[in-house]
């Protein structure tokens, strides 16, 4: 394969109807499982016939998917994971056992499903397909091309219209709900909930992380409702946190099965409450009949890998990445930062630098102001995505607040800046949205060569 070839399927994917990448606002009138539905029915509905676990929420979706999907990995079953949005390559949404989908294959199946695409949208039925419409249908091909024998399926925004779900899920999980996505969800918890919580299907297994009550109130609804059991994490799970070894974190997760203690190589202290429900949905499968053991949790859990959240790209000065995008989930950063730094026994005292960037539909003011009373030097940049706030929006923000600000055009020129100005005993942050964390990481990979 030659590199146009692969680009020449991206492009063709991204000249689809594509919501992640528009500025303008977006409507639930564009969502509509009908056509994603007419697509699976041309290619044999590839999604039916594989156990499947269904994720939805507004924070650690992927972070909880990716945990599921090592342990059923480590407890023998060929497992496809599907996620969004992607940090560096578009083909990281696509993996079986941690290896994402090649180049090569991508093309393959792009080229498959174009005319059948085309015929779709030429008539437009029911509108016409999205991007994100015809990845998703491209994963379950995959899923079945490759024989998987468990798909662990990441929503991309919402659940109830969301393209991926087609499936019948032997577990469905809720992460935290928060406020985001309020143009197309809902401007309330308790709407937002009710989207999320439209995954949730008649004699599936629901396993509900800890919510705020507004939200909580409507999932269990909906678990009655539909004739759903559920576990509810913050009820029936306990965790509990012993520090960090090694860059991972220490912890004991007690459930009605028994005690789990394990080291986790995800940091930030949100990560334990997501390994939780993890645990929970695991023995949920085992509830089922499938044959996971508390051996497999431990070391499945253990192996888990999830670039651009709390990752640690460099040491001196020492350089985190975190996708963190909205206010809630910074203050939840702040925190996971201030447990890593004293267990690493650091003193940035004076010389803590912020790089931050977002994306235009976020609340960029209510993060600044949780950011902006921990950070000495701000610099704000703009991700490459086509959705990135520009920076002088960004800058007025900070301004506002009375932080003074730097503002540098792209992560590369941002962290240039930082590393040149930043002590070996500094710290320095690249937050606001998994994009700029994406392009942080690209930045280190050119550096390093990795």
């Amino acid at each position: 394969m030659t590199e146009p070839s692969y680009q020449q399927a991206l492009d063709y994917l991204y000249s689809l109807l594509d919501f992640e990448t528009r500025v303008e606002q977006r409507s639930g009138l564009h969502y509509d499982l009908r056509r994603v539905n007419d697509l699976l029915c041309r290619f044999g509905n590839p999604q039916i016939g594989i156990p499947c676990v269904h994720i939805a929420g507004t924070k650690g979706k992927g972070s909880t998917a990716a945990m599921i999907a090592s342990v059923l990995t480590r407890a023998g079953f060929n497992t496809g994971l599907y996620t969004s949005p992607h940090l560096v390559e578009l083909t990281e949404r696509i993996s079986i056992d941690g290896t994402s989908i090649s180049p090569d294959e991508l093309v393959y199946l792009v080229n498959e499903l174009r005319p059948v695409i085309a015929g779709i949208n030429e008539k437009a039925v029911y509108g016409r397909l999205t991007t994100f419409e015809a990845l998703t249908v491209l994963g379950f091909l995959y899923f079945d091309r490759k024989e998987a024998q468990f798909n662990v399926i990441e929503t991309g925004l919402g659940g109830r219209l969301d393209a991926t779900n087609v499936v019948q899920p032997e577990v469905a999980v809720i992460t935290p709900v928060g406020l985001d996505h309020t143009d197309v969800l809902g401007g309330s918890l308790g709407l937002i909930a009710a989207e999320k919580a439209g995954i949730i299907k008649k004699g599936s297994y629901v396993v509900c992380a800890p919510q705020p009550p507004e939200a909580a109130g409507v999932i269990i609804q909906r678990c009655h409702q539909v004739g759903a059991r559920v576990m509810d994490v913050a009820k029936e799970l306990d965790v509990k946190y012993s520090g960090l070894e090694h860059d991972s974190q220490v912890l004991e997760i007690k459930s009605s099965y028994g005690v789990y203690n394990f080291k986790l190589p995800l940091l930030g202290s949100y990560q334990g409450i997501n390994a939780a429900s993890a645990i929970a949905s695991l023995e949920g499968l085992k509830d089922r009949g499938f044959n996971i053991t508390h051996q497999h949790i431990i070391e499945g859990l253990e192996r888990v890998k999830w670039p651009g959240r709390f990752q640690v790209l460099g040491e001196k000065p020492l350089v985190i990445v975190d996708g963190a995008h909205n206010p809630e989930s910074v203050a939840v950063l702040l925190e996971s930062l201030n447990l890593f730094l004293k267990a690493r026994q650091y003193d940035h005292a004076g010389a803590k630098t912020l790089i931050f960037g977002a994306s235009s539909d976020k609340d960029v003011g209510g993060m600044a102001a949780v950011f902006g009373d921990y950070f000495d030097r701000i610099i704000v940049s703009q991700s490459t995505h086509p959705r990135a706030m520009a920076t002088d929006a960004l800058a007025s923000e900070f301004k506002r607040i009375g932080k003074p600000v730097i503002i540098r055009n792209s992560v590369t020129q941002a962290l240039k800046e930082a590393l040149s100005h930043t002590p070996e005993s500094g710290l320095i942050l690249v937050s606001g949205s998994l994009f700029i964390a994406g392009d942080a990481l690209r930045y280190f990979a050119r550096e390093t060569g990795a």
